[in-house]
């Protein structure tokens, strides 16, 4: 029991005691006063009862408890060694900014991309034709792809005359970099006068799409605006209930099939839904595939048409997703459904995971898609708008 004893509790306690010895003694005559008024000794008993129960703990009576801010402070104070003074708890780190956490999630491409290349400077003090041949096979071995390599190449070896140490080249490099990425930064905006605006996201399984969708219902909804979500993922088992899950979390309407439907169908019933609700953005999941798979493309330039029809315009975004861990090939890939689909974003995803986050530099380079975002982390929070200088500082960091 938690509870507090006074220095005059003890005092009372104690004489509670003397009236049971006096109770005792009158009860066997042995009494050593003698007593102005004859009193039965069953009242001395009473009396020592009486100033016990002052004295004990009586919930609802006599509670005796310890003052409250005692008692929460003690809760908080960490237990020491005997002898030390206790301290309070430590306060919970503050949470990474969005900048850390673009740094922290590049950290492997930058030693699998910007390290490489540096560690070619190092082995060299002077830029000459050996360094050259060097750095071209190493650019080439990184996955920013074949035709990107010679670019950036091509770009040092015209700064040459005016490169004297590793450091010029480095800044060379990466002055290339970010003329490339800057040209493809294009956030999302959706227009106020377009209602619903319509997102198709398209990718292969695995790349991250259904997380995307609702980090970006997420991101929406942060911005005021009504999300309803469908799901055209009918062929994978337990997409349909995975994105469900998603949009429940996030606070989005929800449109869905039975698994096996058409997924047209279901595109088409997002539409109709999101236009007779007033949703601001409608965002379509859709089977994820291999870009090598004929029919399968086509069924997605079906479910394009079909939005068209019944909403000129839509989709007005057709998002594709891309996984950075497998690297060039992400090219290959981008140029598949960009051949079928005329991609108008990119979505670069599990950039934390990977050292070949590289790759984006060699689609920004290739194709005229803006990209839209990225991602560097799994919390909601972690899918960033692309930012050419963010991007580069945070994967040029320290050189």
């Amino acid at each position: 029991m938690k509870y507090r004893f006074h220095a005059y509790d003890y005092l009372v306690y104690l004489i509670s005691y003397v009236f049971f010895a006096l109770f005792v003694a009158d009860a066997g005559n042995a009494l050593p006063f003698t007593e102005p008024v004859d009193l039965p000794s069953w009242v001395y008993l009473i009396i020592a009862v009486l100033l016990n129960l002052w004295v004990l703990p009586i919930p609802g009576i006599h509670p005796r408890n310890v003052p409250e801010q005692e008692e929460v402070s003690r809760v908080e104070e960490i237990a020491v060694e005997p002898g030390k003074k206790a301290v309070p708890k430590p306060a919970a780190p503050p949470a990474p900014s969005p900048r850390e956490k673009l740094e922290r999630g590049l950290s492997k491409t930058h030693k699998g991309f910007v390290e490489r290349i540096s560690s070619v400077f190092r082995r060299s003090r002077t830029i000459d034709e050996a360094l050259l041949t060097e750095l071209e096979e190493t650019l080439v071995g990184t996955d920013i792809g074949v035709r990107t390599a010679y670019a950036v190449f091509e770009h040092v070896q015209k700064n040459v005359g005016k490169t004297t140490t590793a450091e010029q080249a480095m800044e060379s490099i990466r002055t290339e970099v970010d003329s490339i990425l800057e040209k493809r930064e294009a956030p999302l905006v959706i227009p106020e006068d377009v209602k619903p605006f319509v997102i198709m996201v398209t990718g292969v399984n695995g790349s991250g799409k259904t997380t995307t969708i609702a980090k970006i219902a997420h991101r929406l909804k942060t911005e005021g605006k009504s999300v309803i979500i469908a799901s055209g993922d009918t062929f994978r088992a337990a997409a349909i209930e995975q994105l469900e899950h998603w949009a429940q979390r996030v606070g989005a309407d929800f449109i869905k099939s039975h698994e096996g439907a058409d997924p047209s169908a279901v595109a088409f019933d997002g539409l109709s839904a999101a236009m007779s609700r007033g949703h601001d953005v409608l965002i379509i999941d859709t089977a994820g595939r291999l870009h090598t798979k004929e029919n399968l493309m086509e069924e997605l330039k079906k479910t394009k048409r079909v939005l068209d029809k019944k909403f000129t315009g839509a989709p007005h975004e057709i998002l594709l997703v891309l996984d950075a861990t497998i690297g060039q090939n992400a090219i290959e890939q981008t140029r598949q459904f960009d051949r079928a689909l005329d991609v108008t974003g990119i979505a670069m995803t599990k950039l934390d995971g990977s050292s070949k986050g590289g790759v984006i530099v060699g689609i920004a380079n290739e194709f005229e898609i803006p990209i839209r975002y990225i991602g560097v982390g799994e919390d909601m929070d972690d899918l960033q708008p692309f930012s050419a200088q963010n991007f580069v500082n945070a994967l040029f960091l320290d050189n």
